[in-house]
């Protein structure tokens, strides 16, 4: 396998540059076709965001009549939110920060929950259907499995450095799964594609030039992104 960013190009010898290429050469095979009326910039992050939230909530087969939560809104939560809404579900984003309850139902939340509030979360118990967590910090996983209702499903896509307990109880009663999820396939992502095509949906960006990268660096580990960095590679002439 030759990984698109990091691996060695079996032509030229060299590493692969994924994104920060200027031109890259690939079977055909492995091409995706992006939807002509997508903004290529804001169409960047769907293959990354995007089919790290489509793959699970396919998956699990969300859809209409369905109470779905994210957790958190940040580069994947929102483009979690985005997704639920569109396949017809109930979308419910939970977030540590009051200040992004406009934005969550800017982006299609019909409900915001703050999760450091015990009422509004006890208010929630044994209701969702499925639960997409995004979160990569350190959180209590077992607060969000006592809101699934019978055979209700957490799936977490964030990437948490440390190990987090999931305690047994929250599972064995009413027949909860927990499962994770990374990406997906090439059909799939380009099913992804064509979704958003139809559904207009694209990732929400902020463009910047190849010299911001340290800036951009900085406030991405301060959360300060709306919701994903874009490269503008014309910049690099």
């Amino acid at each position: 396998m030759v990984m698109t960013y990091g691996s060695t190009d079996r032509h030229l010898n060299a590493p692969t540059l994924g994104g920060y290429a200027q031109s890259i050469v690939v079977t055909e095979d492995f091409v995706l076709r992006i939807p002509a009326n997508l903004k290529l910039a804001a169409a960047a992050p769907l293959l990354c965001a995007g089919i790290t939230t489509y793959s699970p909530m396919r998956h699990w087969k969300v859809g209409p009549g369905q109470k779905v939560g994210i957790v958190g809104l940040g580069g994947l939560g929102h483009m979690g939110v985005k997704f639920a809404k569109a396949f017809g579900a109930h979308v419910v984003l939970f977030t540590t920060s009051p200040g992004k309850v406009a934005d969550a139902k800017r982006l299609g939340a019909d409900e915001v929950v703050v999760s450091k509030d015990e009422a509004q979360m006890a208010a929630q118990a044994n209701s969702f259907d499925f639960i997409l967590d995004a979160v990569s910090a350190t959180h209590d996983l077992n607060s969000y499995l006592n809101l699934l209702k019978r055979d209700g499903n957490l799936v977490l896509v964030g990437a948490p450095d440390k190990p987090l307990p999931v305690a047994a109880f929250p599972l064995i009663f009413r027949r909860r799964s927990f499962s994770g999820s990374l990406i997906g396939g090439l059909p799939e992502t380009q099913e992804m594609l064509d979704f958003c095509g139809e559904h207009n949906i694209t990732s929400d960006i902020e463009m910047i030039r190849m010299d911001q990268i340290n800036v951009a660096y900085e406030r991405m580990l301060k959360s300060d992104v709306k919701y994903r960095f874009v490269i503008d590679m014309a910049s690099l002439n």
